[in-house]
């Protein structure tokens, strides 16, 4: 018959050999010196040969027990690692988190947002993949990624998801002569170059239909699929643009101001996972943290 050690006779023959004493031996274990003798007992009965040897008062390893040695000192590594990361993940300091975005939060919000979440979780590690909201949500379906960030998102019954309005603002450099208004119109960027979002995306369409019910027609000079893009073209003076202010907030510091833009065309941003891979702890913590770090800046 094929004998099954217990995990508790493999601690005691290694501290046994450790120690040469049973004494010693059931001190570091915190049992007692008779259930030490036991389990030594117990294992040589099935494994079918003597442990120990007595010498000058010590025990000494039988050369069966020598040959062993080796391979459960690895196994009882092994169950200690094993024990710590279990102890890791359920304290969420361990772990892996998958996170697939849009190219711009890849630069922009989220490492912030990733740098917050790992000082508080030292053995927890992060991919972000960027990309655009079509493939994202194609990962999602296909539970390769954890969570999401994205927009346009329009459901699906793979896919568990928060959609959060964003204000938009108008922005420009900080010494435009709209940095003298407090709320920006379609009236007041008659004569301004606009750069906008693609033409095909939800969030132009309601800017363009702003616009046409201002009777103000707009003047594009680029179209660019990132607000960041959009930011860093205002920044080098190309035009001005209508953009989330979540962006915008990041870019006050290189010489960019905005404003609120009305009417209020807010941008939808979603937070999507697998509805069928049950959620980690981290991916969780790492949602909820970053929910409420859109608070701020979330449509009235």
């Amino acid at each position: 018959m094929h004998a099954r050690f217990q995990l508790r006779q493999l601690e005691a023959l290694n501290t046994v050999a450790e120690h040469g004493s049973m004494t010693r031996a059931a001190s570091d274990l915190g049992i007692s010196q008779p259930a030490v003798s036991r389990l030594i007992s117990d294992l040589s009965e099935e494994m079918g040969f003597q442990l120990f040897d007595r010498r000058e008062g010590r025990l000494v390893p039988t050369q069966e027990a020598r040959f062993l040695l080796p391979d459960i000192r690895r196994m009882l590594e092994m169950m200690n690692q094993l024990h710590d990361t279990s102890r890791n993940i359920t304290t969420r300091k361990a772990g892996h988190l998958r996170v697939a975005c849009l190219p711009g939060f890849a630069t922009s919000h989220l490492p912030d947002i990733i740098a917050r979440f790992l000082a508080e979780r030292p053995g927890v590690t992060v991919t972000i993949e960027p990309d655009r909201p079509e493939r994202i949500l194609e990962w999602i379906i296909g539970e390769q990624y954890d969570c999401g960030i994205t927009d346009g998102f329009e459901g699906h019954p793979a896919v568990d998801s928060e959609t959060v309005l964003i204000r938009s603002v108008c922005v420009f450099p900080a010494d435009h002569p709209l940095s003298a208004k407090k709320t920006i119109t379609p009236a007041d960027l008659a004569e301004e170059r606009l750069i906008h979002t693609r033409r095909d995306s939800a969030f132009f369409r309601e800017l363009n239909e702003a616009f046409l019910a201002a009777g103000v027609e707009i003047k594009p000079v680029v179209e660019a699929r990132q607000f960041t893009a959009a930011c860093e073209l205002v920044a080098r003076r190309v035009g001005v643009s209508i953009i989330s202010e979540l962006d915008a907030a990041g870019y006050r510091a290189r010489g960019l101001a905005y404003r609120p833009f009305a009417p209020a065309i807010p941008h939808r941003l979603s937070l999507v996972r697998p509805v069928h891979k049950h959620p980690s702890m981290i991916t969780l913590e790492f949602m909820e943290l970053f929910r409420d770090s859109l608070r701020g800046f979330e449509q009235a």
